[in-house]
């Protein structure tokens, strides 16, 4: 093995450990990472007299405004579509699509932080998936009035809602370490996945039932967000466990995984420098 080789060998080695070690030390401080993210919260309503609730509020009149528009546009029964629309636009708005927007400014948003003092940087990466799961259970309040107006009983079948919500969190956190690392390379990046989430809200069922596609309803799991959204919705929505679903949802997020971490070992040594 050439000299050369060995150099290369030992860099590759030590960006793998040191990556690996800032994950361990972020872990360690997820209650700085909770409060930081709960800070963040306050700071952006202060002075307002309903603070984050203002999301809660705007998510339910557009839930209304939707259900009865949208029922009566696809001629379904309301008490099928609302609760469906209610929970889907909630767990759209303030959970995949929020994640994707925050975690494009997941290190730009805390250069003073990153610049001032020595911090893993896989903390800001909990600190906005903190914040974002503080956001979306003050508006899951919504489709829970609607569940109980509507006598939507969910059932045992809410408990497979909780692996759901682990794939979600350790999902989040592998997409702010990428998109966090390449939007601080390339600053035009943030637009285009705000244009994405715009385009990919439409061809998924979030406003429209899947069943509405009749037989083409087995193409919806090529789209990566439907099975990912679905593990969460269909427990709730009494559709139990769906192995096919799961099983696309996994495979989708190891590669989330595999190439976040590889984003993440090559750019963490330059993201001081590029923010």
């Amino acid at each position: 093995m050439s000299l050369l080789t060995k150099i290369n060998s030992n860099t590759a080695h030590s960006r793998y450990y040191q990556a690996l070690m800032d994950i361990i030390k972020g872990f360690k401080l997820w209650r700085l990472a909770l409060s930081l993210g709960w800070f963040d919260i306050k700071l952006r309503y202060k002075g307002s007299a309903l603070g984050p609730l203002w999301i809660t509020s705007t998510s339910a009149a557009m839930t209304a405004t939707m259900g009865v528009i949208y029922s009566s546009l696809f001629k379904m029964d309301i008490h099928e579509y609302l609760p469906f629309v209610a929970l889907s636009t909630v767990l759209w708005g303030q959970g995949i699509a929020l994640t994707l927007s925050d975690a494009c400014q997941c290190f730009l948003q805390a250069n003073d932080t990153i610049h001032s003092i020595k911090l893993p940087f896989f903390l800001q990466a909990l600190r906005t998936v903190f914040r974002n799961i503080i956001i979306l259970s003050l508006n899951l309040i919504i489709p829970i009035i609607v569940f109980i107006l509507f006598k939507v009983h969910v059932g045992w079948n809410a408990l497979f809602v909780l692996p759901g919500f682990i794939l979600w969190f350790i999902n989040g956190l592998a997409v702010c370490l990428l998109l966090g690392c390449i939007c601080a390379r390339y600053r035009d990046i943030p637009q285009i996945i705000n244009s994405f989430i715009q385009i990919i809200f439409y061809v998924t069922p979030i406003i429209w039932l899947p069943q509405q596609l009749k037989h083409h309803i087995a193409y919806l799991v090529y789209n990566p967000l439907y099975p990912l959204i679905e593990v969460v919705r269909g427990p709730l929505l009494n559709n139990g466990f769906n192995g096919t679903i799961w099983i696309y949802a996994l495979v989708y997020s190891m590669l989330i995984w595999l190439v976040s971490g590889y984003v993440f070992i090559r750019a963490r040594g330059r993201l001081a420098f590029w923010i």
